[in-house]
């Protein structure tokens, strides 16, 4: 694959993850609807959950949303993520669930609110997995989505099709890189620090 038919298929695939995005935003609502969640004043920030994120596509597309922003923007990132960085490492030597703030975080914004990734996404509502030839798997969502689906009108939304059309995308764009593909298992701070997956 030349340059050019590398830079093809990635925009492609950021094409395809970009409306994949859109359809789990809309699930997300609409199962947020159903109960009438909402994270507004919520007392918990989920910004500061530790995450590790597992496709190539979506740590590309994540730095894609990083361009997006000033050179004095992007250096403050990177100090925010290594900060986070040695936090986390800090919290996991001392067996304790890492704590720490997405350096992404803007006085409660999103920074890359478009780029964002799956996980932040669809965190927080009750939803189930059905891994290929396993059984189906539920989790609950957060506190404040579980009480509020108490009621009964909350029914968990399907997470599987959205984690097999995203498998399919990463494995689209993994065809673009050269050298080995290695597994992917790094926070949104590694990712940031490392630069694009080559």
């Amino acid at each position: 694959m030349n340059p050019v038919q590398r830079s093809r298929r990635r925009k492609q695939c950021f094409a395809r993850l970009a409306d994949l995005y859109s359809r789990m935003d809309a699930a997300y609502q609409a199962a947020a609807d159903r109960v009438q969640f909402t994270c507004a004043d919520c007392a918990h920030n989920c910004c500061v959950s530790h995450f590790q994120h597992h496709t190539m596509v979506e740590w590309a597309y994540f730095l894609e949303g990083i361009k997006g922003h000033s050179p004095e923007a992007q250096a403050q990132f990177l100090a925010l993520a290594q900060a986070n960085l040695t936090e986390v490492q800090r919290a996991l030597a001392l067996g304790e669930t890492p704590q720490a703030m997405c350096p992404m975080n803007q006085a409660g914004l999103c920074g890359i609110y478009a780029h964002r990734f799956m996980i932040c996404r669809l965190h927080g509502v009750a939803h189930v997995i059905t891994p290929p030839g396993r059984e189906t798997h539920a989790f609950p969502g957060c506190p404040r989505y579980e009480a509020l689906a108490m009621t009964g009108a909350g029914d968990p939304m399907d997470r599987t099709p959205f984690y097999q059309e995203l498998a399919a995308v990463d494995r689209a764009f993994r065809e673009t890189l050269a050298g080995p593909r290695p597994k992917v298992d790094l926070t949104l701070s590694e990712m940031l620090l490392l630069g694009p997956p080559r």
